[in-house]
């Protein structure tokens, strides 16, 4: 679970920001974004092996 918690004098604005970062690197909404909808595993199969192929192609 992300937290932030807030120094002294400091505003929320630089505190949400801290948060978003947080968030975007644990991959919290990425992960959401790919469990909204039920994949069946030869789904999962391909996707994964697009995603191998995409990387494997920029190394």
């Amino acid at each position: 679970m992300t937290q932030v918690v807030l120094g002294e004098n400091e505003g929320i604005e630089s505190a949400l920001r801290r948060f978003k970062r947080q968030v975007s690197r644990a991959g919290i909404l990425a992960d959401v974004k790919n469990r909204r909808h039920f994949e069946t595993p030869i789904e999962k199969r391909k996707r994964k092996a697009v995603a191998a192929r995409r990387k494997r192609r920029f190394r």
